[in-house]
């Protein structure tokens, strides 16, 4: 078997705890040849992890771009959300295989102008909708191809994303604000538009949405808070979102995604300096913080997906209703029960401990994208970009819905509308 090269463009924290891991657990898969990240620690840590030369060490994506050859067979692109598009097209262009972090882009159109780019130069483009590749998600998709519950009539998804991942992420983090990185509907959740359409495997028709940013705002602020949380903040016994006391405490893990210091000191000097410091009612957050979606699917078929900031865990909530059965799941359980409606009787189906993030899904993906480079992807295979810019199209119409009052969108004609204005 042909051991697969790498670059790794954005060595952040799922370009490098993630992917890169899995050429250090399977070498004979996978090297990591160079790296392309502006940070000067990230960078470093890679090259040492890796044994990476100096001259394949790169500050920006724009210098690997600017290259007259292709370096490697792959390309595991991480950067930010708005960087997505120009990295990939210009990697495809030259002849890389590519990896990609979701979500593809902000913009429905620049999606679409991937998938194409894409097939012009024969290259295989993956997005990271990591559920599909864990033990749960693929159990539930046998189940339901196995008629096993009969025809499936409607699907309810929780995602809880967990108050204080919320606080963290999408509150004082890099997704905060829609207009530099994502709506929160496409950035954390076009997972579930993606896990929805897989297992129930047809097309959505129609969908309507609903959400807002209904806490986290200037108004709700403790009277007296100041801009930041370790200036002397009133509230500070009384706010679950007190940085010092959360990062200090039982968040200090998610400190390790805002500072190399780990320090007590590392991280006040950290709070002090970085957007993660700020009080969540005075940072430049925009995004919502609950949405729901309902949808229509082609045969009838009808699936409602609520995301909440609100929950005390982490975790997807699933109950699949047949004709026959009924499924029902929680990913932090890490089991789903199967009920079948004639014998009355209850399987459980226990997984093991997943390896690796996402419930197993991080090494999950990176092996069958590998396999699919090696022996060329089918249009119908799991990794299909086609299936992913479809559910990307869906959370695009639902955040268009939601800004709307909840309008139905049509899928199809959405689609449609998008590709006829692409100048060819």
């Amino acid at each position: 078997m042909k051991t697969m090269t790498a670059i790794l463009i954005g060595a952040g924290d799922r370009g490098a705890r993630a992917y890169a891991p899995y050429a250090l657990d399977y070498p004979h898969e996978l090297k990591i040849v160079a790296v392309a990240e502006p940070n000067k620690d990230r960078r470093g840590r890679i090259q040492q992890e890796h044994q990476i030369s100096n001259e394949n060490c790169y500050e920006s994506w724009e210098e690997i771009s600017q290259l007259d050859k292709q370096i490697a067979d792959i390309a595991i692109i991480c950067t930010l959300d708005r960087n997505h598009f120009k990295v990939t097209m210009r990697a495809l262009e030259q002849g890389y295989h590519v990896l990609l972090e979701k979500p593809m882009s902000p913009d429905p159109m620049e999606c679409i102008l991937m998938e194409q780019q894409a097939k012009t130069y024969g290259r295989q483009l993956t997005i990271c909708h990591v559920l599909r590749y864990t033990d749960f998600w693929k159990a539930i998709k046998k189940v339901i191809s196995r008629g096993e519950i009969g025809e499936v009539v409607s699907l309810q998804l929780n995602e809880n994303v967990e108050v204080m991942h919320m606080s963290h992420s999408f509150i004082r983090g890099n997704w905060n604000n829609k207009e530099k990185s994502s709506p929160m509907i496409l950035q954390k959740s076009c997972h579930d538009m993606d896990i929805i359409s897989y297992v129930l495997g047809k097309p959505c028709k129609l969908l309507s949405s609903y959400g807002s940013l209904m806490h986290f705002k200037a108004e709700n602020a403790p009277e007296g808070a100041p801009l930041r949380c370790l200036d002397g903040c009133p509230a500070e016994l009384e706010c679950p979102f007190h940085a010092g006391r959360y990062y200090l405490g039982e968040g200090r893990g998610w400190a390790k995604k805002f500072t190399e210091d780990y320090t007590n000191e590392g991280i006040i000097e950290a709070l002090n300096r970085t957007p993660y410091g700020k009080c969540v009612y005075r940072s430049d957050n925009n995004v919502v913080d609950h949405q729901v979606v309902n949808m229509e699917f082609e045969g009838g078929a009808t699936a409602s997906f609520s995301m909440c900031g609100f929950t005390r865990e982490q975790t997807r909530i699933v109950q699949i209703m047949g004709t026959k059965g009924e499924i029902r799941g929680n990913m932090e359980e890490n089991k789903i029960s199967i009920f079948d409606f004639l014998t009355r009787q209850e399987t459980v189906i226990h997984f093991d401990q997943p390896v690796g993030g996402h419930g197993g899904g991080d090494r999950g993906i990176m092996r069958l994208f590998l396999e699919e480079v090696r022996n060329g992807n089918k249009e119908d295979s799991v990794s299909s970009v086609s299936a992913s810019v479809r559910s990307h199209l869906m959370a695009f119409a639902a955040e268009e819905s939601r800004l709307n009052q909840g309008q139905s969108i049509n899928i199809d004609e959405y689609y449609h509308g998008l590709v006829g204005n692409i100048q060819v």
